[in-house]
């Protein structure tokens, strides 16, 4: 791949020459910012530096005309891989009804579980690349990506292979979880414990064997997997090699943050209901706390207590939680916004979350995350902005001029 130029950058935000670590409490607000620059690439970052000091004669040079340069986002957690849409219930809900009275109407994970049954498998990829593809237009340049809306051995091996075909044609980067704990079939109701051996002795070899997920995911909070349940599952997966996350604390402080932690998990997502004793625990571990607001806004729940959680000392990632039943939109500047708004996020630590805190969160921070020379070249250029808080408080107003992944230019808008 050619050496390609880009000029008169007004900012680089997030640009640091070293590998940044998870990053903690008050660093939280810290952004390298280089001004007045330069950005030289391939497929990796080569250089920047000070227009004063730009290259001279590279024959693909490109004029930031002013815009700025950032790292793409990295969405740690999404479920993009879903059949259908679930608007129905959307309506539902603002018409006063509640969780329990929509699932009795055939609401809910398991209305997505019905519709992945039958689902085309094609049909299922080429619906989930417009999603991903969708994503990347708002600069997401890492995801990953969880089953759980098949619930049989068949639907959820269905949907990682379709993650997998996804991680083989798209620039993006993609993290494959395994989520069959995302609920209990309706045929299992009565027989809980048979549902989750076929998860530990069926579909967790399976999914090993043959290199479908990257990682094991439980939905452990009320209503859904005890913490015995979840503790059972997650031991099995460590044994073949499937690190932990979990989603956790979304309904109720349900010991899902302990568990998670207690299992090494990589991150623990939504945390929507967490007091002092999980905000202590996660500080005695490296468990990242992930916060997941649209789903806070659409459902008009709690949201995570972000600002304690960075108060006390902590670091935290933020992701879309993508779906189509809690959260139907991948897009983060929006989702800065919210986070900003409602958990009283200041803007460099809401984009600190979504970039290098979330590649922590998908263990791809050696490459992702930041302008880094020797990282990949996953960026974007915006319009004219003044500065990263301006990002933010135009809410609404699409930014993004330009998308790289891996060296390449994205489709141009």
């Amino acid at each position: 791949m050619a050496l390609r130029l880009i000029t008169n950058i007004h900012s680089i935000f997030g640009v640091t020459d070293e590998n940044l670590p998870l990053m903690k409490g008050k660093n939280m607000k810290e952004v390298g910012v280089l001004n007045n620059a330069y950005l030289l690439f391939d497929k990796k970052i080569i250089d920047y530096g000070p227009m004063d000091q730009c290259p001279q004669n590279v024959p693909d040079t490109i004029d930031a005309e002013g815009g700025s340069i950032l790292p793409s986002w990295c969405d740690s957690h999404t479920h993009i891989v879903y059949a259908g849409s679930r608007e129905n219930e959307y309506v539902m809900r603002l018409q006063g009804k509640t969780y329990e009275e929509i699932a009795a109407a055939g609401g809910g994970i398991l209305n997505s579980a019905s519709k992945m049954t039958n689902a085309d498998e094609n049909t299922l990829y080429n619906d989930a690349s417009e999603r991903l593809n969708e994503v990347i237009k708002t600069g997401t340049g890492a995801i990953e990506i969880k089953s759980g809306y098949g619930l049989s051995f068949e639907s959820e091996v269905k949907m990682l292979r379709v993650i997998k075909k996804l991680k083989e044609n798209s620039d993006a980067e993609i993290k494959a979880t395994f989520l069959g704990a995302h609920a209990i079939p309706a045929m299992y109701k009565q027989n809980r414990s048979a549902y989750i051996t076929l998860i530990t002795d069926t579909m967790i070899p399976y999914i090993a064997e043959n290199q479908l997920a990257d990682y094991c995911d439980v939905f452990c909070d009320e209503g859904f997997f005890s913490v015995k349940e979840t503790d059972t599952i997650l031991e099995i997966a460590a044994k073949f090699g499937l690190k932990a996350k979990i989603h956790a604390n979304e309904l109720a402080n349900s010991g899902g943050v302990q568990i998670g932690i207690k299992h090494n998990a990589i991150s623990v997502d939504h945390l929507e209901r967490i007091g002092d004793d999980e905000i202590y625990a996660l500080l005695q571990s490296d468990t990242i706390p992930t916060a997941l607001p649209n789903a806070s806004f659409f459902l008009q729940i709690p949201y995570s207590p972000c600002r304690k959680m960075i108060d006390a000392g902590l670091g935290v990632a933020l992701a879309s939680d993508f779906n189509p039943g809690s959260s139907p939109s991948g897009n983060i500047p929006l989702l800065l916004s919210i986070a900003c708004n409602h958990m009283k996020l200041l803007p460099e630590e809401a984009f600190n979350a979504a970039t290098i805190n979330g590649a922590h969160a998908m263990e791809v921070a050696d490459h992702l995350g930041s302008i880094t020379k020797g990282k990949s070249a996953s960026f974007i250029l915006t319009i004219p902005i003044p500065n990263l808080s301006y990002m933010v408080y135009r809410f609404g107003t699409n930014h993004i001029n330009k998308v790289w992944l891996k060296g390449n230019l994205q489709q141009n808008w």
